[in-house]
C-alpha cells in the first residue's frame, strides 16, 4: 500500500512533554513529528511512513507447494542483492547512454562489464540452477523485458543468442520472459520482493 498517511496513536508520554498539551511537534529518532493530546492524555503522532508491502496468508494445494514457496523464497533472499543491483545497473545506464553514440555507447558498456564481471563472477557461479532461475525472473519481473533482449540491448545479438544457448542447456528460455501465473508459486514469492529502483534527482548535473 502506497503513500498512506497513518495515524500512529502511541499511549506514552515523551521526555519534555506535559499532559494537557493541544499540538505541537516531537523529535523521535532524531526527527520532528506533529502530534496533538486527546482528553485521555494520549499523544498521537502523525507519520508519513515508507511504502509497505501487506501480503494475506496463502493456502496451498499441498505440502509439497508449501515446501517449494519456503524454498523459493530463502532462494529469492539470497539472490535479492544481487537483483536489485542488476535493475540499478540497467536503469543507470539506460540513462547514461541515452545520448551517446553507439560507439561510444559500445566502450562505455565493455568498459562496465569488465568491472562487474570482476565483481560478480565468483558470487554468481555459486549460484544453484533454481537459485539462477529466481534470479532471472526476479529482473525480469521488473523490467518487463526478458533477459534475451537485455542482453542484446547492451551487448550484441551474439552475446545474446550465446548466453541464451547456455541457457537453454540448464533449462532456462531467456527469450520466454517471465510470465504471472505460469509458476503461481514463484508469483507469490515475488511479489513481495521490492527491487525497483528511481534514479535520483539529476537537475542541475550536467
Amino acid at each position: 500500500m502506497k503513500n498512506i498517511l497513518l495515524l500512529l496513536i502511541i499511549a506514552l508520554g515523551f521526555t519534555g512533554m506535559a499532559f494537557g498539551q493541544a499540538s505541537g511537534t516531537v523529535s523521535v529518532a532524531g526527527k520532528q513529528y506533529p502530534y496533538i493530546v486527546d482528553d485521555c492524555g494520549d499523544t498521537l503522532i502523525v507519520a508519513t511512513l515508507d511504502d509497505v508491502s501487506i501480503s494475506t496468508m496463502r493456502e496451498f494445494k499441498s505440502r509439497e507447494d508449501y515446501l517449494r514457496y519456503r524454498r523459493y523464497r530463502r532462494y529469492a533472499a539470497k539472490v535479492y542483492p544481487y537483483a536489485v543491483e542488476a535493475v540499478k545497473i540497467f536503469r543507470e545506464v539506460e540513462y547514461a547512454t541515452q545520448t551517446m553514440k553507439d560507439k561510444q555507447r559500445r566502450k562505455y558498456i565493455k568498459s562496465l562489464h569488465k568491472d562487474l564481471k570482476r565483481e560478480f563472477t565468483d558470487p554468481l557461479k555459486s549460484l544453484t540452477k533454481t537459485q539462477g532461475m529466481i534470479l532471472i525472473k526476479m529482473i525480469e519481473r521488473e523490467l518487463d523485458t526478458p533477459v534475451y533482449y537485455l542482453i542484446k540491448d547492451l551487448r550484441n545479438g551474439l552475446t545474446a543468442t550465446y548466453w541464451s544457448t547456455m541457457g537453454s542447456l540448464f533449462g532456462h528460455d531467456l527469450k520466454q520472459g517471465y510470465i504471472v501465473r505460469m509458476d503461481p508459486i514463484l508469483d507469490a514469492v515475488l511479489q513481495d520482493m521490492d527491487i525497483s529502483y528511481d534514479l535520483p534527482d539529476r537537475k542541475g548535473v550536467k
